[in-house]
């Protein structure tokens, strides 16, 4: 079912760190419904069945400001807001925790593990690391400051006051964070480091993979070895923009893909499917967070305690 996800200040608690969707009855000026679950029937029918609708209704799953149950047979009122939650389907658990690196009355810096969807997205909802934060700290109004793929691990930042969330995001979108970047890849001496890597990516909806086009370029990554090793590469990657893959991106553009990149240089069959396979994580890790607080003022350096399991030891 899809329905608005905007968080509200509704009448319905969280539910596995999920908030409730709020409908508001748009204008109805040619009268075609002349109650509330005929409009229901009209927006939600089509991807859950009448029948689903209605049974939701009779079960008092649709309530209003007041958290009162809304009926079915209630006349149609143009600007009345409802609350109900999503039916999710079961999720395969991510067995990997979530670090906590720092946390105040502000921030919660995570180290997300790989696997893990940062917010919820297609067929990841509850299994995400807001929703999971949200039930482990008992904070509902946690939220994102930014995103980190859900195959990359490392340091995620989450903002506990909502009156402050769009200061710390202004920070990602105005690029005054310096990100730092671990990559385990193949070591090729013949690839010129360090160097910096341009180019335009264009990643359209619903394919996969990203890919890179002639034209002006749009990101931009600084690309170093830290060391070699066994035939592979221990990179550090310092990315000035954030486009969808961009790392990954350059990497394989480079010659040297990331270990285990089910999309790069070729989509895998594990790619699209739904069976992971948690043995072969991406080797990519997001490293370090050093920004100004916008709140604060205070200078803020963050450091991930994880490791890529494919760097050997030594």
């Amino acid at each position: 079912m899809r329905g608005r996800r905007k968080a509200s200040a509704g009448p319905l608690p969280q539910r596995d760190g999920i908030d409730a969707v709020r409908v508001r009855l748009p204008e109805d000026p040619e009268g075609r419904w002349g109650c509330v679950g005929e409009y229901l029937v009209a927006r939600f029918g089509g991807a859950i069945g009448a029948e689903q609708v209605a049974a939701m209704l009779d079960a008092g799953r649709f309530v209003g400001a007041d958290g009162g149950a809304v009926r079915g047979g209630e006349p149609y009122a143009a600007g009345l807001s409802l609350w109900f939650h999503r039916d999710f389907a079961a999720e395969e658990r991510v067995p990997f925790p979530i670090g906590i690196v720092y946390r105040d009355a502000h921030l919660v810096v995570a180290d997300k593990p790989h696997f893990l969807a940062t917010t919820p997205r297609g067929r990841h909802i509850t299994e995400t690391a807001v929703a999971r934060l949200r039930r482990e700290l008992g904070v509902p109004a946690l939220q994102p400051a930014h995103r980190l793929d859900r195959l990359t691990a490392g340091l995620v930042l989450f903002v506990v006051r909502p009156e402050e969330r769009g200061a710390y995001q202004t920070l990602f979108r105005d690029r005054l964070v310096r990100k730092e970047y671990e990559a385990v890849a193949p070591y090729d001496p013949s690839v010129a480091l360090p160097r910096t890597v341009r180019s335009r990516i264009v990643k359209e909806r619903g394919v996969l993979a990203a890919r890179e086009e002639p034209g002006e370029a749009n990101s931009e990554s600084r690309v170093e070895l830290v060391e070699a090793r066994g035939g592979l590469g221990l990179y550090r990657l310092l990315p000035a923009t954030g486009r969808t893959h961009q790392l990954r991106v350059h990497m394989n553009a480079l010659g040297v893909p990331i270990v285990h990149d089910p999309l790069y240089p070729v989509v895998e069959p594990e790619a699209e499917g739904a069976v992971e396979d948690f043995s072969r994580p991406l080797q990519l890790l997001a490293r370090r967070l050093e920004f100004t607080d916008p709140v604060s003022g205070e200078p803020r350096r963050f450091v991930s305690g994880l490791r890529l399991s494919a760097w050997p030891e030594g």
